[in-house]
């Protein structure tokens, strides 16, 4: 995916496009989560996705996405993640949510040529304390990280304050997926971990836009792929969380591209 070619700094136009495929995004997002309740399948999301994506006359991001590596084209233009699924969930007819789940979505789309990626997770009903906290410890440390989204600052004050926050807090980080930089391609460099140490890495220029994604576990960090070859569990099946929202560094401050 050349991540470790430089990142193309985005202009001020450009990050207008962004902000602009980054709004259906958070269009689609809000929308789904409204339905997700005890009784709706990840299907029933799925199809309603699709509508918004016909709507505004846009193109799904994942659906027929296949990075190389033997692994078949993601069949969908969500990803729905629940419980102990951290990432790359398949939505189906057959997964009906229940009381006191936990739902990742993930989308992300073109428009225009130029792409917006962002995730939330929400509560199915009422949810246990400890995932009300395992959410809440996720979206601060995805918000914590953005803070660090300045001119001057490293790559490494944004992943060290994710890590920072949730280990903090008693919870783990997933090390093996990161955030990503974005652009006309949804995949571009600089990769985005939500671990490491401050002061270090690249340096944040004034038009770096990134996905920063931080996905975080009840337990063990460590994750183990389904036979589906995308489906991202925990290893020792505790929960997982994840959120992520596009970002471009501004003489500003960070703009929160994919904030309705």
């Amino acid at each position: 995916m050349g991540f470790r070619s430089a990142p193309q700094l985005k202009s001020t136009a450009e990050i207008s496009k962004l902000r602009e495929a980054n709004l259906i995004v958070a269009e689609v997002l809000t929308e789904v989560g409204t339905m997700v309740a005890p009784g709706v399948s990840t299907w029933d999301l799925e199809l309603r996705a699709r509508e918004i994506l016909k709507e505004r006359d846009a193109k799904s991001a994942f659906m027929g996405y296949a990075p190389g590596g033997g692994v078949p084209p993601f069949p969908a233009v969500l990803c729905t993640s629940k419980n102990e699924v951290i990432v790359h969930g398949i939505p189906s007819k057959d997964e009906v949510l229940v009381e006191g789940d936990i739902l990742s979505v993930d989308f992300g789309c073109f428009k225009h040529g130029w792409c917006g990626d962002s995730a939330r997770t929400f509560a199915v009903g009422e949810i246990s304390d400890e995932a009300a906290r395992l959410m809440a410890a996720t979206e601060e440390g995805l918000a914590k990280a953005i803070e660090q989204m300045v001119v001057g600052n490293r790559l490494g004050d944004v992943s060290n304050a994710v890590q920072q926050h949730v280990e903090a807090l008693g919870f783990s980080v997933v090390r093996q997926f990161v955030g990503h930089g974005i652009g006309k391609a949804m995949h571009e460099p600089p990769q985005v971990p939500n671990y490491g140490r401050p002061g270090r890495g690249l340096r944040l220029n004034r038009g770096l836009v990134v996905a920063i994604e931080p996905m975080v576990n009840v337990g063990s960090p460590d994750v183990e792929i389904l036979d589906d070859g995308w489906t991202a569990v925990t290893r020792d099946r505790s929960l997982s969380a994840h959120f992520e929202h596009s970002v471009a560094v501004t003489d500003a401050g960070p703009l929160w591209l994919s904030k309705p």
